[in-house]
């Protein structure tokens, strides 16, 4: 990004810096970035802001370790707001919720299937005991994928049955898919890239 495109006169040398979970698409604070700041974050990947309260720069997560590390930011139309992508490392508000905005249950249904993939992950690298997803993992990928065969079985004979069966049948099948998928080291962004470049080409 060229920090010269953005328009500082505009907002006294400070441009509003929203902040979006890069795999859930949830917003996830709100912060303000001064030029330092920004040329700090694109530098050192950790998403930094001009604190207005300190007066200073300030790395999120210097203090708690719920840092943010940098995916990617796009600026607005009029080069005066940003959009700061990222993978937030634990919680990012002080308060010990994912966001600043609302609760952590309050998720609309893709921002959850983001959570999801990642809580998926966080079960492969962990392999608490208890967990069912870990036991699959153990399991290894010829199982997972058996697994997923059976699930898309059990969505077909639903044909015959009410709409609830599959609701429920589908979100099982979606759960395996997202297990199997993890195991093979895929992604949901992977896959959406592949359909986007699918759609792109056919229209």
């Amino acid at each position: 990004m060229d920090i010269n495109q953005l328009d500082w006169q505009k907002t006294n040398g400070l441009i509003p810096a929203i902040v979006q979970d890069g795999q859930t698409g949830r917003v996830l604070m709100l912060g303000f970035m001064n030029q330092a700041a920004l040329e700090k974050t694109l530098k050192g990947g950790l998403v930094t802001f001009w604190s207005r309260s300190r007066q200073a720069l300030w790395t999120k997560g210097e203090t708690s370790g719920n840092y943010l590390r940098l995916k990617e930011i796009r600026k607005d139309c009029d080069g005066d707001a940003l959009i700061v992508v990222v993978e937030p490392q634990g919680p990012t508000c002080h308060r010990g919720t994912l966001s600043c905005f609302g609760e952590d249950n309050e998720f609309t249904a893709l921002e959850f299937l983001g959570y999801l993939e990642r809580l998926i992950e966080n079960r492969q690298k962990e392999m608490p005991d208890g967990s069912y997803t870990a036991s699959l993992f153990a399991q290894g990928l010829p199982q997972i994928a058996k697994k997923v065969g059976e699930e898309a079985i059990e969505v077909v004979l639903t044909v015959s049955q009410d709409k609830a069966r599959s609701v429920e049948e589908a979100a099982d099948l979606l759960y395996h898919l997202l297990v199997f998928l993890a195991q093979r080291g895929v992604t949901l962004s992977e896959m959406m890239e592949e359909l986007k470049g699918r759609h792109l080409r056919r229209n």
